[in-house]
């Protein structure tokens, strides 16, 4: 049993962060060293890129202001950002890189850092690992004494490069290096393949008195490199391995997986500077143990909506203690929202904050638990709700690109302010009407929770006719559409950061829609405004008219749709050979709630449609079926879909996207084939029938809203870390309710004791108490998975 759970626990990683800019670039490397080049960043796992910022203009000093998110979906070694500088006439010039190791990326977690530019150095790109034995044989001579073999045995490799996007065609060279060196030994080539299996020995024949130096001496090495075949090209160094052989001294057979590393080690050579780069980086690893260890603390989270008062609740009391820790209200709103949940627990944390509120024109106004609840809420749930909403008119505004500057200090010459007026005030009715014509793509979720923010402010003024339009209107326009508008790339909206130009029309848009939505008089409006001219160009505008478009958006009948993003991909043409470039093209792939198409153009006439609700399965592609990396498979009714994603993240969010949309069709199979059927037969089990049963269990996909498609094991983990590292704050809410429910007399709160929500102390103290026993079994479950270390040189 303890096995089983073992191999259900769980690695996962994902890294979030901003690519915020550059200083002082240095030459490119190379025949062309202009200092002044377009340039633009790069993200590698190891040597995958995963993400590519868009081209900047010419400037030493570019600012990139790229946000990026994805899950690191396989093991990698270092984190790498490369500069390059864009070239019309030849391939990207390198300028420089800032190479992260994995074990180091929890030094820079959660804050902004400079870190200097290194060289790109070819024979320092390396990744993967080799499997090798080496042992020592006694064999007898042609003279008949008694000699020594130094065997190495190349087993296999694992995760080594792409080339040029293909599947490299490795060998491996070995031998001894030191103060007597041996003759090089090469095994054969293997043909398209990231994970070769060799399966080669190698003879070095010693004498025991040169054996019993060597034994003793660090000298002396094994070196195993690894080379790609280039045929009439110079070969590809791969990477290197160096072991000495004096680890043969205790233990005459030794045999271990081995990190490759640069040449020489990685030696790194004087360079000229070359400038730095300024990154945001988030990375987080979940150790996610089986369900059963997290049932408790999921259940005591989600009985946090019936608790009286929620102040002394499970979920209230993590959202307490983290104040300061955005991130943390996250995993717990997301695991509320899976369970239904949400809706009656930020119901009543909407009233306690409401029952603090004195004034109702400063209503939801903080930076309180509901208000954070809220916000990532719609960030979840409205994401599609967006694009459906703004991303049109945002594109047309980002590709038109018209001067809208109204401030005079800021004109450009030639520049005609009336006329720029006129092109912002076309803009901000485009928005404004996308957002109030909006009604039937917004949420249902979002919707319940804002008809019961209207219910409990009116409940709190009374006498205010507008309060319940201004509970909502905050969070809609100031919290939501607002924002989107400033940052789309942050919500998805764009693929890239704005230029400055596009960057300045957003944010005057941004502030003219978020008023024009909000409550209050109109002095009380104009007066929001400290510059001049957005106080003129406000009063261009009929208040009352657009007050009353925005009534409208809470009351229609509203319902959801969704939406993916164009991707281009390479897919396989039907009925060719097993193999070939020919065989796979580049098309643009697209995906909404009801068909699957692909293009020759992005934007252009679908060559071929499939029906959402006529797909079985969406599966993995074994490598070994057209020996690439990141495929899949779209099992529908006709022919299978075989598709080659970008990268391994691209991959990874194709099929999470198209698991969602097709998990409720009624002819979803049990069971796919993991590789093609070609010559006859099924490659995977060799089946000899085209319709034969799959070989192998179609992934379960959990049956949930497509937005709200959660890992709770996940996120009670996440919730589990962040009570674990905040386990000073709780103790000190204990003390706290222990005070508060001994003394009687007047309360005289310490002042760590004051920054906690303690309503009712016993309530608040039992509540605690559960969470310290929870906490406590399941840091126990950690631990003992935990006892088993890693033996060095285990895969």
């Amino acid at each position: 049993m303890a096995e089983e759970d073992d191999a259900r626990i769980r690695i996962l990683q994902s890294l979030r962060g901003k690519i915020c800019e550059a200083k002082n670039l240095g030459p490119v490397s190379g025949p062309n060293r202009q200092r002044d080049l377009c340039t633009f960043c790069t993200i590698s796992l190891d040597q995958e890129e995963v993400f590519r910022t868009k081209v900047f203009d010419k400037s030493v000093s570019p600012f990139y202001g790229e946000d990026f998110y994805f899950e690191i979906p396989r093991p990698f070694q270092c984190l790498s950002f490369y500069v390059y500088a864009k070239s019309v006439f030849q391939r990207d010039l390198p300028v420089g890189k800032v190479s992260i190791r994995k074990d180091d990326l929890c030094k820079y977690s959660g804050k902004e850092h400079w870190f200097s530019l290194h060289p790109v150095d070819p024979n320092s790109e390396v990744q993967g690992k080799v499997h090798l034995e080496m042992r020592l044989n006694e064999v007898i001579t042609e003279n008949g004494s008694l000699g020594q073999h130094l065997v190495v045995r190349i087993i296999e490799c694992k995760e080594l490069p792409l080339i040029s996007g293909q599947n490299c065609d490795p060998y491996a060279t070995v031998s001894l290096v030191g103060p007597a060196r041996s003759d090089q030994k090469k095994t054969k080539v293997k043909k398209k393949t990231s994970n070769p299996q060799f399966e080669e020995t190698f003879f070095f024949e010693v004498n025991s008195a040169t054996l019993i130096c060597w034994l003793s001496d660090i000298l002396y090495l094994y070196r195993v490199d690894l080379w790609n075949n280039e045929n009439l090209a110079q070969d590809v160094f791969l990477g290197e391995t160096r072991v000495p052989v004096k680890i043969l001294r205790n233990d005459h057979i030794h045999k271990a997986w081995y990190l490759l590393q640069p040449k020489g080690n990685g030696s790194k050579s004087k360079s000229d500077d070359l400038g730095s780069l300024r990154l945001k980086l988030t990375y987080i690893e979940d150790t996610v143990l089986p369900s059963a260890c997290y049932t408790p603390l999921c259940n005591l989270l989600l009985k946090s909506p019936d608790v009286k008062p929620i102040s002394a609740s499970a979920a209230h009391i993590l959202g307490d203690i983290c104040r300061e820790r955005y991130e943390a209200v996250l995993p717990m709103v997301r695991l509320l929202l899976h369970h239904n949940r949400f809706v009656p627990f930020v119901s009543a944390v909407a009233a306690l904050e409401l029952d603090n509120t004195q004034e109702a024109n400063t209503i939801f106004r903080g930076n309180s638990l509901a208000t954070r609840c809220i916000d990532d809420m719609m960030k979840i749930v409205g994401k599609n709700y967006l694009a459906v909403t703004l991303k049109p008119v945002i594109d047309e505004i980002c590709d038109s690109n018209k001067a809208c500057e109204i401030d005079p200090n800021k004109l450009k010459e030639g520049d005609n302010v009336e006329v720029n007026k006129e092109n912002l005030q076309v803009y901000v009715q485009k928005v404004f009407s996308s957002i109030t014509q909006s009604s039937s793509s917004c949420p249902p979720l979002m919707c319940d929770v804002f008809r019961s923010l209207r219910h409990l402010a009116c409940k709190r003024f009374p006498g205010d006719p507008h309060v319940q339009y201004s509970a909502v209107s905050s969070f809609v326009f100031l919290r939501f559409f607002a924002v989107a508008v400033l940052s789309p790339h942050s919500f998805q909206l764009r693929s890239h950061h704005p230029d400055p130009e596009i960057s300045r029309t957003l944010t005057l848009i941004s502030k003219t829609i978020q008023t024009l939505g909000s409550w209050g008089s109109l002095s009380k409006k104009l007066s929001s405004f400290k510059e001049t001219y957005m106080y003129d160009f406000f009063k261009s505008f009929q208040e009352d008219k657009c007050i009353e478009k925005v009534k409208k958006v809470f009351f229609n009948t509203l319902k959801d749709s969704c939406v993916c993003p164009d991707r281009e991909v390479q897919k396989r043409a039907q009925g060719r050979k097993r193999l070939g470039k020919r065989n796979f093209k580049k098309r643009w792939l697209r995906v909404t709630n009801r068909e699957l198409s692909y293009h020759k153009h992005k934007g252009k006439e679908a060559l071929c449609t499939i029906s959402v609700k006529n797909i079985q399965a969406v599966e993995k592609l074994d490598e070994s079926a057209f020996n690439r990396k990141n495929m899949f498979q779209v099992v529908h009714s006709e022919k299978p879909l075989y598709v080659q994603a970008g990268n391994c993240v691209e991959a990874s969010e194709w099929l999470e996207v198209l698991g969602q949309v097709t998990r409720c069709n009624e002819g979803r199979l049990a069971t796919f084939h993991p590789s093609n059927y070609t010559s006859g037969s099924w490659q995977c089990c060799k089946s000899q029938s085209n319709s034969a049963p799959g070989c192998k269990p179609c992934t379960t996909t959990m049956l949930a809203n497509l937005q709200l498609d959660i890992d709770c094991d996940r996120e009670t983990e996440r919730i589990f870390s962040f009570l674990s590292s905040n386990d000073t704050k709780l103790q000190n809410m204990e003390d706290a309710c222990a005070s508060m429910a001994v003394y009687q007399g007047p309360q005289r709160e310490q002042e760590e004791y004051s920054k906690f929500t303690i309503q009712e102390p016993k309530e608040t103290f039992q509540t605690l108490k559960q969470l310290r026993n929870i906490m406590e079994e399941l840091q126990r479950q950690h631990n003992i998975r935990n006892d088993t270390a890693a033996q060095y040189g285990s895969l």
